[in-house]
């Protein structure tokens, strides 16, 4: 695996840097102390082009990579997890889905306006009884003539709350089971569409999450994306996708918290002599680079393997649950290495502690990561 990057790709990431330093970094606290979403800067994303990495040139996207789209969550992680999460969402789980599983008048329709980021995007999956196990869902979407009338809930929508296009998922045919699921896009100006909750998080504050209602909300048949009862492939194909690309937000939580113990540790002094002297503190250090440089290398075989075949199952499972769990240990010892300056909210690392958590639950939890990567080891027979 090459693991250098195109002149191009470097440029990216060097853009991204300075526009998280410049205009992300300063409103980070209040993002989550005020659980505030950055509307503006959102759409600043998209006037950089930020938003629309994968999407294809002639909706407007960059038409580039998965590690592409990779490198520019990586740094907006780095400022502030919250906001990656947001526009890994947007950008990945709502646009990048509808360019590669759309129609042209869908595209058309859609990706211009995700990709300027004057519209947000979300992907509505999870439910109030199905989350890990998401092929239960029972949102329904029942057929007359020209359109569809959706009735359900939804919960936990990332962007859930701000989102004006929804990718939905619902069943078509609730007695088959995963052959009976349909994806279908939705505008949140629907008449029955609501926003019923927006949910109080421990970390990832700023990014919002929240319960959906769908209370006879008429969809153009226009708007199935895929086939019909076609929307387990979507789903699946999505979800490996989606683990592989935001596995950079963990990468980017390391990152973040070892530069700042690293500097931390060659100027703090104690005894009379740098703390970076002491065996301990240098432990620390040597394990978050390590799990770093693991996690990065895991992430980039995950990106090459889901762009040859969106729907492998174990390389993204695997690279999510080893870095989300390795930046929860980064940003702990972060906090240890800093002391009490690194427990108070001067300084960003208790929130890093408080965003690493969810990425060991969202796009499913670790223990499930763990079962797919198990199951496709073991092959055929063992997945259920």
């Amino acid at each position: 695996m090459d693991l250098s990057l195109a002149p191009e790709e470097q440029d990216l990431r060097e853009a991204a840097r300075r526009f998280a330093r410049k205009e992300v970094a300063p409103i980070a606290d209040r993002m989550d102390r005020e659980d505030f979403f950055p509307r503006e800067v959102f759409r600043h994303l998209g006037r950089q082009g930020f938003l629309g990495i994968t999407v294809p040139e002639e909706y407007d996207g960059l038409g580039l990579s998965y590690l592409a789209q990779a490198l520019v969550l990586e740094e907006i992680a780095r400022v502030s997890p919250a906001l990656a999460l947001s526009v890994g969402a947007h950008s990945n789980l709502f646009a990048d889905n509808v360019a590669r599983n759309g129609t042209d008048a869908q595209r058309e329709a859609f990706l211009p306006s995700a990709v300027a980021g004057d519209v947000i995007g979300a992907l509505a999956l999870t439910e109030p009884g199905a989350g890990s196990d998401a092929v239960s869902l029972r949102t329904r979407a029942d057929r007359h003539g020209d359109h569809y009338v959706l009735n359900g809930t939804k919960q936990f929508i990332t962007n859930g709350p701000v989102a004006d296009e929804l990718l939905v998922y619902a069943k078509t045919a609730p007695g088959e089971g995963s052959r009976g699921i349909s994806a279908f896009l939705v505008r949140s100006a629907s008449e029955g569409y609501s926003v019923t909750r927006s949910l109080d998080k421990m970390g990832m504050r700023g990014s919002p999450t929240g319960e959906l209602a769908f209370q006879d909300v008429r969809v153009p048949a226009d708007q199935l994306l895929g086939e019909e009862h076609g929307g387990v492939r979507i789903m699946m194909g999505g979800l490996n996708v989606e683990r592989a690309v935001l596995t950079a937000i963990p990468v980017g939580i390391m990152a973040e918290c070892l530069e700042r113990s690293t500097a931390y540790a060659r100027e703090r002094e104690q005894f009379g002599q740098k703390i970076g002297r002491f065996e301990l503190i240098q432990e620390k250090l040597a394990n978050m680079y390590t799990d770093l440089e693991a996690s990065r290398l895991l992430l980039y075989a995950a990106l090459e393997r889901v762009t040859a075949e969106p729907r492998s199952l174990a390389s993204a499972a695997a690279a999510l649950t080893f870095a989300s769990e390795a930046s929860t240990r980064a940003a702990l010892q972060a906090v240890q290495v800093h002391g009490g300056y690194g427990y108070v909210r001067d300084l960003p690392l208790e929130r890093l502690v408080r965003d690493a958590k969810l990425l060991e639950i969202g796009a499913g939890t670790s223990e499930i990561r763990r079962l797919i990567v198990a199951r496709e080891l073991l092959g055929p027979g063992f997945s259920d």
